[in-house]
C-alpha cells in the first residue's frame, strides 16, 4: 500500500474503502463469528488501558493506541525525561536567565530589566519614571540601574540618594577636592580613604570606581563581561550588537523564510512542514505566546494572566486598565499598572490587607498627637485644650494669660495662674460674689451690727431646735453642730460621718457643690429653689440675692450664685449684678453679666449708644486693624508687641500668647504666630525624635537648635525622614545638617534646605550625631519631625541593603510605611530590642505591612542569613 499509495495515490484512495472491510474481517481469529459489520475498536487511551507515561500522549489507532512524549519531553511514549530547553548553547533563547521546568522553560531577567512580550528578551526599566527614583535632586536611568546625582556644590551621600552640601575649606570628605569617585570616608591624620558603591570596584590609583557586571548587569543589556578594561557587552543570538556597545537590536530571520519557500522536492517539503510543526509548540519560543502557552491537539493555545487580555492574533496580551471598571475596587484611588493596579488612600487613611479598602487613622490612638485632648474624624484629627488652655502649633496646648485682655474682666487686681485666673482687691475691699468686682469690707461698727443680727436669729433658730437631737448653728462665719452625745458604735454599725459629709457606702465624701448635708436625713440634698451653694462640704444654702422676678430662677442643684437668675446682662449693672438694673452710661461699657460697674472707655472716649456692651462702641478717632491697639492716650494705633496678637478690628488690647509661645515680631493677627521656640538637646540610646520647634505648626524665625546621638557601644544609627518641609525661596537660609561634630568639615550623613514629601531613610555615616537646625528671618515652614533608632551593628550590612534599594521608596504603598508613625514605631521597637519581636503576632505582621513590603524586606533577610546556613 505504501509503494501503491506513493506511484498512484488517487488509485489508493479508491482502493482503501474496499480494502478494509476484507482486512477488519481477516483480523477475526478463527473460532468466533464474523460480525455482519466491522467490530467496534475498543479505545485505550479514553478506557485507561494504555501504558503511556505520565508525560506522554495517548493517541488511539484502529487496532491499538500510540504513545509518544508531550512536547517539553524525549523518550518513546512509555518512558518520558524533561528536556532541559535552558542546557542548550542558546540559553533557551532567554537573553539573561533561562529558568527550566517540567516540560518547559521560563525566562527571567536580571535586577533592572524586565521581560519583553517575547518572554525570551529582556528590556531596561526606568527607575527615574517613578518617583524620580527616590533621588532629593536629580535621576539618571542607565542600563539595567539608575544613578542619583547632586546640583552643583553638593555631592552624594553614602545612601546613593540624598544630597550634601560640599564645603569649600579643609581636606576632610566635606571638601570638594577629596577625590573619591563614590564614598569617602574619613581615615586617621585627617586623611581620607575611598570606598566604593556595591557592584564596583576600587581603582588601582584607590579613588575611582569601575563598574563591574555585578551592577546592573555592567550596563550591558545581554550579556556582560567583566575585563581588565570594565564590563564587555554582547548579544545573545539572533541579536546584534547596538553603535551603543550596551543595546541589542533583534534582527530578521528573514533568510530561513526565502531558503523554505523555495524548498522543491517532498523531502525538503516535509522538512519544511516539520520544523513549522516543531515551532509551533510551547516548547519553542513558548509557542509564540506572549504570557502562557499550552500544547492542544490543535496546535498551540495562548492566554494571557489575570489583568491582561488576548488580542485578535490569538498570541498577543494587552493590559487591562482595571481602574476604569468601578475604580478597579479601590475605596479611594485607582492607580493602574501593567498588568496590575494599584489603590491608594486620601491623606488620613491607610490601605487594608486587602489592598483596596481604606481606613481611617485614628490618630488619637497615637503617641504624641495632642496635649490635652484628641478628637478623631475621618480622614483628621482634632486637639481642643482643658479650660484656662489655648491652643497653638495645631495639637499643643499653653496656659492661658486671661489678665492679658481687658484684666480678665477684674475690676481691681488679677493674677494669672496656671490653668486659670483669680481677681483680686485692694485693702479695705473684699470681692463680690462675681468673683470680679470689689465691694467695700465692713468696718467695726458694721461687723459689731452684723454679729448682733446673726446673735439674734441664732437664738431664735435655738429654741425652735431644743426639742430635737441634732442642729446647726451659724455664728460669725463658723458652722456649729449641736447634737446629743451618740452612743458607742458596734463593730458592726458605719459610723457617722463629719459635719458636711455624706455616706457613699463605707466611705465618707464631702457634699459637692450645688447640695448641702442634711442631719436629720444623714445624706446631702440639693439646694432648694431660690438657693445656692458654691462650696463643697456645706451644711446650708445660701439664698439668692433678691431677684426682681421669682419665675426667672434656677431649678434645684444651682452650683454656684451666677446660675440664681436675674443677672445684669452685658452693658447693664447694678449694686449688686442683679435686677433691678441701669444701662452703661455713654463712654462706658461692659461686655459680662452680672456686674456691678462698667468699664470708661478711656481718654474721654464716648460710645454710640447707652448699653455699650464693648470698647468697639467707643467712638475712636481711627479704626485699628487686626495686630494692633488703640491707645487712648495718644489716640493712636499701635503695633502689638512681640509675644502678643490680636485677631480682630478696633479692639484696645493685645491678647498674650499661650504658655511659654511668643511671635517671631511685633504686629501679630493670628495665634498661629505664637510659636514655642523651645528645642535640643541630649536625645536617648535606643529610639526618640528629632523635632523643628513648634512643630506640626511653622517653626520660628531666628531660631537654632541643636541635638546630639550617642548611641550606646557597639550600635548605630538609623534615621527616617518621613518628609520635611523648608522654605527654598530663602536661598537655603533654613536648614537641617546632621554631622559627626559641630565642625563645618567633619563627616556629614545628611543635609537639606528643601521640602521633601517623599520619606528617605540612611544610616549614619559616623557613630554619633551632631544635628542642628537653624532658620533665618525669612519665610517659615512646618519643618519635619525625624524618628531615629539605634541598633545592633551585627545588622549594619543588612540595614544598609534595604536603605539603599530602590525598591523601598518606589511604591506608593512602602512610602506610607515610612510615613507611618505606627509602623516606624513598631519596625524600630523591633530594631532597637529584637526581642520584642515575639510582642507582635504574625497576623499582626501581616495586618500591619503590605505584602509587597514583606516580600522585599524577606529576601533581604534571606540573603543576609544565607552564609549562616
Amino acid at each position: 500500500m505504501g509503494v501503491l499509495g506513493r506511484g498512484c495515490p488517487g488509485t489508493a484512495g479508491a482502493l482503501l474503502p474496499l480494502l478494509l472491510p476484507l482486512l477488519l474481517t481477516a483480523a477475526v481469529p478463527p473460532g468466533r463469528s464474523r460480525a455482519p459489520g466491522p467490530p467496534e475498536d475498543v479505545d485505550e487511551c479514553a478506557q485507561g488501558l494504555d501504558d503511556c507515561h505520565t508525560n506522554a500522549l495517548c493517541q488511539n489507532t484502529l487496532t491499538s493506541y500510540k504513545c509518544s512524549c508531550k512536547p517539553g519531553y524525549r523518550g518513546d511514549g512509555r518512558q518520558c525525561e524533561d528536556i532541559d530547553e535552558c542546557e542548550n548553547e542558546f540559553n533557551g533563547g532567554c537573553v539573561h536567565d533561562c529558568l527550566n521546568i517540567p516540560g518547559n522553560y521560563r525566562c527571567t531577567c536580571f535586577d533592572g530589566f524586565m521581560l519583553a512580550h517575547d518572554g525570551h528578551n529582556c528590556l531596561d526599566v526606568d527607575e527615574c519614571l517613578e518617583n524620580n527614583g527616590g533621588c532629593q535632586h536629580t535621576c539618571v536611568n542607565v542600563m539595567g540601574s539608575y544613578e542619583c546625582r547632586c546640583k552643583e556644590g553638593f555631592f552624594l551621600s553614602d545612601n546613593q540618594h540624598t544630597c550634601i552640601h560640599r564645603s569649600e575649606e579643609g581636606l576632610s570628605c566635606m571638601n570638594q577636592n577629596h577625590g573619591c569617585g563614590h564614598i569617602c570616608k574619613e581615615a586617621p591624620k585627617g586623611s581620607v580613604a575611598c570606598e566604593c558603591r556595591p557592584g564596583f570596584e576600587l581603582a588601582k590609583n584607590q579613588r575611582d570606581c569601575i563598574l563591574t557586571c555585578n551592577h546592573g548587569n555592567g550596563g550591558c543589556q545581554h550579556s556582560c563581561e567583566d575585563t581588565t578594561e570594565g564590563p564587555e557587552c554582547s548579544c545573545h543570538p539572533g541579536y546584534k550588537m547596538h553603535t551603543d556597545g550596551k543595546s541589542c537590536l533583534e534582527q530578521e530571520d528573514a533568510a530561513l523564510e526565502v531558503t523554505e519557500s523555495n524548498a522543491t522536492s517532498v523531502v525538503d517539503s516535509d522538512k519544511r512542514v516539520k520544523r513549522r510543526l516543531l515551532m509551533e509548540t510551547c516548547a519553542v519560543n513558548n509557542g509564540g505566546c506572549d504570557r502562557t502557552c499550552k500544547d492542544t491537539s490543535t496546535g498551540v493555545h495562548c492566554s494571557c494572566p489575570v489583568g491582561f487580555t488576548l488580542q485578535l492574533d490569538g498570541k498577543t496580551c494587552k493590559d487591562i486598565d482595571e481602574c476604569q471598571t468601578r475604580n478597579g475596587g479601590c475605596d479611594h484611588f485607582c492607580k493602574n499598572t501593567v498588568g496590575s493596579f494599584d489603590c491608594s488612600c486620601r491623606k488620613g487613611f491607610k490601605l487594608l490587607t486587602d489592598e483596596k479598602s481604606c481606613q481611617d487613622v485614628d490618630e488619637c490612638s497615637l503617641d504624641r498627637t495632642c496635649d490635652h485632648s484628641c478628637i478623631n474624624h475621618p480622614g483628621t484629627f482634632a486637639c481642643a485644650c482643658n479650660r484656662g488652655y489655648t491652643l497653638y502649633g495645631f495639637t499643643h496646648c499653653g496656659d492661658t494669660n486671661e489678665c492679658s485682655v481687658n484684666n480678665g474682666g477684674c475690676q481691681q487686681v488679677c493674677v494669672n495662674t496656671v490653668g486659670s485666673y483669680e481677681c483680686r482687691c485692694h485693702s479695705a475691699y473684699k470681692l463680690h460674689w462675681n468673683k470680679k468686682d470689689c465691694v467695700a469690707s465692713c468696718d467695726l461698727s458694721c461687723i459689731v451690727k452684723r454679729t448682733e443680727k446673726r446673735l439674734r436669729k441664732a437664738i431664735r433658730a435655738l429654741r425652735k431646735a431644743a426639742h430635737r437631737e441634732q442642729f446647726h448653728l451659724q455664728l460669725s462665719g463658723m458652722d456649729l453642730e449641736v447634737a446629743k452625745k451618740s452612743p458607742r458604735t458596734s463593730e458592726h454599725r458605719v459610723e457617722s460621718c463629719g459635719v458636711g459629709q455624706g455616706h457613699a457606702g463605707h466611705q465618707c465624701v464631702s457634699c459637692r457643690a450645688g447640695t448641702y448635708y442634711d442631719g436629720a436625713q444623714e445624706r446631702c440634698i440639693l439646694c432648694p429653689n431660690g438657693t445656692f451653694q458654691n462650696e463643697e462640704g456645706q451644711i446650708t444654702c445660701e439664698p439668692c440675692p433678691r431677684p426682681e422676678n421669682p419665675g426667672v430662677l434656677k431649678t434645684p442643684e444651682a452650683w454656684n450664685i451666677s446660675e440664681c437668675g436675674g443677672l445684669c446682662q452685658p452693658g447693664e449693672y447694678s449694686a449688686d449684678g442683679f435686677a433691678p438694673c441701669q444701662l452703661c452710661a455713654l463712654g462706658t461699657f461692659q461686655p459680662e453679666a452680672g456686674r456691678t460697674s462698667c468699664f470708661p472707655c478711656g481718654g474721654g472716649l464716648p460710645t454710640k449708644h447707652l448699653g455699650a456692651t464693648s470698647f468697639q462702641d467707643c467712638e475712636t478717632r481711627v479704626q485699628c486693624s487686626p495686630g494692633h491697639f488703640y491707645n487712648t492716650t495718644t489716640h493712636r494705633c499701635i503695633r502689638c508687641p512681640a509675644g502678643t496678637y490680636q485677631p480682630e478690628f478696633g479692639k484696645n488690647n493685645c491678647v498674650s500668647c499661650p504658655g511659654n509661645t511668643t511671635t517671631d515680631f511685633d504686629g501679630s493677627t493670628n495665634i498661629t504666630q505664637c510659636k514655642d521656640r523651645r528645642c535640643g538637646g541630649e536625645l536617648g540610646d535606643f529610639t526618640g525624635y528629632i523635632e523643628s520647634p513648634n512643630y506640626p505648626g511653622n517653626y520660628p524665625a531666628n531660631t537654632e537648635c541643636t541635638w546630639t546621638i550617642n548611641p550606646p557601644p557597639k550600635r548605630r544609627i538609623l534615621i527616617v525622614v518621613p518628609e520635611i518641609f523648608l522654605p527654598i525661596e530663602d536661598d537655603c537660609g533654613d536648614y537641617l545638617v546632621m554631622r559627626k561634630t559641630s565642625s563645618s568639615n567633619s563627616v556629614t550623613t545628611y543635609e537639606t534646605c528643601q521640602t521633601y514629601e517623599r520619606p528617605i531613610a540612611f544610616t549614619s555615616r559616623s557613630k554619633k550625631l551632631w544635628i542642628q537646625f537653624k532658620s533665618n528671618e525669612g519665610n517659615s515652614a512646618r519643618g519635619f519631625q525625624v524618628p531615629y533608632v539605634t541598633y545592633d551593628e551585627d545588622y549594619q550590612e543588612l540595614i544598609e541593603d534595604i536603605v539603599r534599594d530602590g525598591r523601598l521608596y518606589a511604591s506608593e504603598n512602602h512610602q506610607e510605611i515610612l510615613k507611618d508613625k505606627k509602623l516606624i514605631k513598631a519596625l524600630f521597637d523591633v530594631l532597637a530590642h529584637p526581642q520584642n519581636y515575639f510582642k507582635y503576632t504574625a497576623q499582626e505582621s501581616r495586618e500591619m505591612f503590605p505584602r509587597s513590603f514583606i516580600r522585599l524586606l524577606r529576601s533581604k533577610v534571606s540573603r543576609f542569613l544565607r552564609p549562616y546556613k
